[in-house]
């Protein structure tokens, strides 16, 4: 009891009686949690409370279950007995809700009485985000709360918030004030109320319609891609409406525990971890602290530059966009604002909320004044060396001492960049993914010589502006681009040897991708990648090939596809003949090439390339790499990422088939990394690995 009073504070407010939650920071409901709330409510009716108030200490109500415990033998009591006394209590109990009321913390709240909440609390059920389904009856109560709209909520996973839950009928009142105060007074106002809890109401799922509720299902899981996670959300809450409370629990709990086993399940927890994991940058000294930052600039106001000012001006932080003349950088703005105002027209965004961001974002062609009156600058221009050397020394000219500039580059070398300064220290790679104002990833590359201050900073400013910042090494590509580089020489080898772009497409889409890597290289613009290789001076002889006939992707209607005036795509008859000329010119004898092998071919090399990036420390952590390609290139999240895949297939099934494909296409590349290697002989995995050869 003492050990459990820790994490459930016990108050009084007269006859009412408060249970503070109290397991900071997000007050999960792990095994300790559970048994003082059973504890504390058995208390407050022994104590003839009139009223009971459950609410959260610190920013929040409850995050939900401690998924830390999942996969291990569950410690009574569950939190369907803390439901079942809450549900048999002779008086009512009352949820306060604030901050954030999550998975089996609103389950929680759902199981209650009644529901209170603070303004601007948000409540969800994202369990479908972790790849099972909720499983302490969120299914069941939800929908007899507020009927069909429960599905939307479930099986997208999206929160709402507290005014929109008493719209729809889930939440009871919003309390302005101080919540607990505010919540006591409202619980004992209604102490004497006679309450129908959720599990007893049937006035929402009455009328059960199957064919609406099949249309509706069908809407919501159409971009699932592949995940389970959805339809076994469809099925429980499904049975909410067709079968008895009790009866619906077990479809429930089978959903659950057939989910949560799952390799999906597994994979989408390894991202969620991951992804707080990739922001603790390892060997960064204790006392490093972010530099202060109240006005960031950027050097550029083209598509990436403007993404990266959208993105400081949506959190709040004041930004400048320099240009280098009044056509340019009224065109940058205007392109910011036409984005923002796309967002109103849809509903997602307030004209309010609009005209505060667009408040915060200025623009000028006085490059010595803005970048001295800024905190950090940040280079977005074009990708050239000499370029951005020429940038650099202009801001290490104009910059106050103890600024730190930062770079944009997807591949530069950033130790070449800060040589062009006299400040090497504070010069620091800061790679956005575009569009700049929707990817959540950025790639923070460290130098040479970069300080902990310039990556403390970096880090604690791409949090503030909403970004998942991941530190990485310095090399050509870095993480992302130079593991993806190496998925090219294949595609043109299948090319080659006997496949089609829709066949590639086809099998990379099949696995959960968004789009093929084909069909983005049409959005993209063929002739980017023309460029590069010309730029390298590398070839390849399809992709040459197709640019060289005017195919340059969907800004000319045709690129390895034909579009029509909707950009549909279509299989091309005059890519298929440049294939076929192609390859009977390079005396390559065409063959059928099974899905396996597509999929093996695509995946394996960008593995293999991961493993060196590890030997060399340019990443610190295998679960770097996959937040990495999770959140910047499209990676199914519930496939877990290329190192997660490759652990599931096994080491040695890995180094097998690279050294098979090595053989087969003449690619040394594919020859298996020294990593692999050995810890395929140890029967090892890159989740054991326990650190990089050496610093990133």
């Amino acid at each position: 009891m003492a050990d459990e009073a820790r994490f459930v504070e016990h108050a009084f407010d007269g006859d009412v009686h408060i249970l503070r939650i109290a397991n900071a920071p997000v007050n999960t409901l792990r095994t300790e949690v559970r048994a003082g709330l059973l504890d504390g409510l058995q208390a407050a009716l022994r104590e003839g409370a009139k009223a009971i108030v459950l609410i959260g200490s610190g920013r929040n109500f409850s995050a939900g279950a401690e998924m830390t415990e999942f996969g291990k033998p569950r410690k009574p009591p569950s939190l369907n007995e803390v439901f079942d006394a809450i549900e048999n209590s002779r008086v009512p109990v009352v949820a306060a809700i604030h901050g954030n009321a999550l998975g089996g913390g609103l389950e929680l709240a759902l199981a209650c009485h009644a529901r209170v909440a603070a303004p601007g609390a948000q409540v969800g059920l994202p369990e479908v985000k972790r790849g099972f389904v909720p499983g302490a009856g969120g299914t069941q109560r939800l929908p007899r709360l507020i009927g069909l709209e429960a599905l939307r909520l479930i099986v997208s996973g999206d929160p709402v918030s507290a005014e929109e839950a008493v719209k729809l009928g889930f939440i009871d009142a919003v309390v302005e004030g101080d919540l607990e105060k505010g919540a006591v007074a409202w619980a004992r106002a209604n102490a004497g109320k006679s309450f129908t809890l959720a599990r007893n109401r049937t006035d929402r799922i009455a009328g059960y319609d199957a064919a609406k509720f099949d249309e509706a299902a069908k809407k919501l899981t159409a971009r699932s891609r592949g995940q389970e996670s959805p339809k076994g959300c469809v099925e429980a809450v499904r049975a909410a409406f067709t079968m008895p409370f009790d009866d619906g629990l077990n479809v429930e709990r089978e959903q659950f525990q057939r989910l949560v086993a799952g390799e999906q399940s597994q994979a989408l927890r390894h991202i969620f971890f991951g992804e707080r994991e990739a922001q603790r940058v390892p060997g960064l000294p204790a006392d490093a602290k972010s530099l202060p930052v109240n006005r960031l600039v950027v050097i550029g106001g083209g598509t990436m530059g403007g993404g990266i000012a959208m993105s400081a001006a949506n959190n709040g932080l004041p930004v400048t966009i320099v240009e280098t003349s009044e056509e340019a950088l009224e065109r940058g703005l205007k392109r910011c604002e036409a984005n923002w105002q796309r967002t109103v027209a849809s509903g997602r965004l307030s004209q309010a909320e609009y005209e505060k961001r667009r408040a915060l974002l200025t623009g000028t062609t006085n490059f010595d004044k803005a970048v001295g009156e800024a905190d950090l600058v940040i280079e977005a221009v074009f990708e050239n060396m000499e370029v951005k050397k020429e940038v650099f020394g202009r801001l290490d000219k104009a910059a106050r001492p103890g600024i730190v500039l930062a770079s944009n580059t997807s591949t530069l070398s950033i130790d070449e960049i800060a040589s062009a300064t006299k400040r090497p220290e504070l010069v620091i790679g800061m790679h956005f993914f575009s569009p700049a104002n929707v990817m959540r990833l950025l790639e923070n590359v460290r130098g040479a010589a970069t300080s902990p201050a310039a990556i403390a900073t970096a880090t604690e400013v791409g949090k503030r502006i909403g970004k998942l910042p991941v530190l990485v090494g310095n090399c050509d590509g870095f993480v992302g681009n130079r593991m993806t580089g190496k998925r090219g020489p294949q595609v043109e080898k299948l090319l080659l040897e006997g496949c089609l772009p829709q066949d590639i497409d086809r099998v990379m889409e099949g696995y959960g991708m968004a789009m093929g890597p084909l069909a983005t290289g049409d959005l993209a613009g063929l002739d980017i990648g023309a460029a590069v290789r010309k730029a390298r001076g590398t070839v390849a002889p399809v992709a040459d090939a197709v640019v060289a006939a005017g195919r340059l992707g969907q800004k000319t209607s045709k690129g390895y596809y034909d579009y029509d005036e909707n950009r549909r795509r279509m299989p091309s008859k005059e890519v298929e003949q440049i294939i076929l000329d192609v390859a009977e010119k390079m005396q390559v004898r065409r063959r059928r090439i099974e899905d396996q092998e597509i999929l093996e071919r695509l995946l394996l090399p960008m593995v293999n390339e991961g493993a060196r990036i590890l030997e060399e420390g340019i990443a610190s952590r295998p679960v770097d790499i996959d937040v990495i390609f999770v959140n910047g290139f499209g990676w199914p999240a519930f496939r877990g990422g290329p190192m997660f895949w490759a652990d599931r297939m096994g080491l040695r099934t890995v180094r097998d088939r690279l050294a098979h494909y090595a053989e087969v296409t003449g690619d040394r590349n594919l020859q298996p990394a020294a990593l692999i290697e050995r810890l395929a002989a140890e029967g090892g995995s890159f989740a054991g690995l326990k650190s990089p050869a050496k610093p990133a």
